[in-house]
């Protein structure tokens, strides 16, 4: 019969696992086999620097933590070696990231994600890596914003120099 204390810890570390799933922007899944140490190092600071939390986790534990949030269809894609990339600010940046390394380094392998609490698959966590991010949408609005008033100075700019040159 299993300890008491060991199933209290797997009931909190899944309890905390529903937590993150519930709270992040988006959560990619990945199956991490065949990277060498080296090059999980390097996407781990990859991650860690854009603030993605990047976690090897048993599957029978983010099941449970998944239909708890009430996410079953995470389940399928849960089996083999999995990591879990959480992100709590950007939906796009863990997507992103994991997308371009898996691009260079083939043995990381794509399974699925969860995007506001929406299962998505791995076509759909692809699209998602390429649209650009928080900070690249916010700069495209303020440049659209901008035009107009850019372009009414250019125009009253345009009528004064015309009216100097024919006084």
């Amino acid at each position: 019969m299993a300890n008491a204390k060991i199933i209290e810890a797997k009931q909190q570390e899944v309890a905390e696992i529903a937590t993150k799933l519930r709270e992040s922007a988006s959560t990619v899944v990945a199956d991490y086999r065949g990277l060498n140490v080296a090059q999980v190092t390097e996407l781990r600071k990859q991650l860690r620097e854009a603030g993605v939390e990047f976690q090897v986790l048993k599957n029978s534990l983010v099941s449970r933590a998944a239909a708890s949030v009430e996410l079953s269809d995470l389940d399928s894609v849960l089996s083999g070696p999995t990591a879990v990339a959480f992100s709590k600010t950007d939906a796009v940046v863990a997507a992103k990231i994991l997308n371009d390394f898996s691009k260079k380094n083939e043995a990381l392998k794509l399974k699925g994600g969860v995007v506001e609490g929406r299962f998505i698959d791995v076509a759909q966590v692809k699209a998602l890596a390429d649209l650009p991010s928080r900070e690249g949408l916010l700069s495209m609005l303020l440049s659209v914003l901008q035009a107009p008033i850019r372009n009414f100075a250019l125009a009253v700019k345009a009528v004064a120099e015309k009216n100097e040159a024919s006084a």
